[in-house]
């Protein structure tokens, strides 16, 4: 069965931490905007794919015009972003007509997601009902609570990653009777799923797919592209 598939990114950065005058998802990597990079990566996968990029309403205007300027052709919908997270991505699954086929949630600044990782993401989805990028944790890692910490086994996290892919029905449900309980306890798509009482399926995510918020991820992404 060949699902339709949706990718909402959303762009809602401020670019606080970069200490950029310029939202960081319009920062230029290489002389591209980071946003047309994480576009470019969903067409790659498939030029099929239906993209909707939710921007803050004040910078729609400018994001059309870099696209002009930039000769940027790549369809896809534009809608405007919510007072949160929740909200926006609320806002993007509103303009998915059909509640059949796939949608993948990502961050709008982490333009080195694979297709592999795009890929593997679907798929599972496609089978499973939702999958979830992660990697494992490189580093040891201390639990701290109150005023003490201790040492934790690394092998039992995971650092999760986007994009987050879901039956499109059962996310608009989830989101639903999400919106009733407390928004803000919610840092991703997967725990408003898992609210839902759904089930999370981990798939390995790719270790360049990093989250481009300050300046030293600027340089990291700076250092990926020379190795494209």
């Amino acid at each position: 069965m060949n699902l339709k598939k949706h990718a909402i990114i959303v762009a809602g950065g401020k670019g606080l931490r970069m200490n950029a005058g310029l939202p960081k998802q319009f920062i230029p990597i290489q002389e591209k905007p980071i946003l047309m990079r994480t576009i470019e990566a969903f067409y790659h996968y498939d030029n099929n794919i239906g993209i909707i990029v939710v921007l803050p309403e004040p910078e729609i205007e400018f994001w059309n015009e870099l696209c002009k300027k930039h000769a940027f052709s790549i369809v896809h919908q534009i809608t405007s972003g919510g007072k949160t997270r929740f909200h926006s991505v609320q806002n993007g699954l509103n303009l998915i007509q059909e509640n059949t086929g796939l949608v993948g949630i990502h961050d709008g600044v982490r333009p080195f997601v694979s297709k592999e990782t795009i890929g593997n993401c679907f798929q599972i989805a496609a089978e499973q009902g939702n999958a979830i990028p992660a990697i494992e944790p490189v580093d040891s890692i201390r639990k701290v609570e109150n005023d003490r910490n201790k040492a934790v086994n690394r092998a039992n996290y995971r650092l999760i990653q986007t994009p987050q892919v879901f039956d499109i029905q059962k996310l608009k449900e989830a989101y639903r009777q999400a919106a009733q309980g407390n928004i803000n306890d919610f840092t991703d798509d997967a725990g408003v799923f898992e609210f839902a009482g759904h089930a999370i399926n981990l798939v390995p995510g790719n270790r360049e797919n990093i989250k481009i918020t300050t300046t030293f991820d600027l340089a990291v992404a700076e250092a990926i592209l020379k190795t494209k």
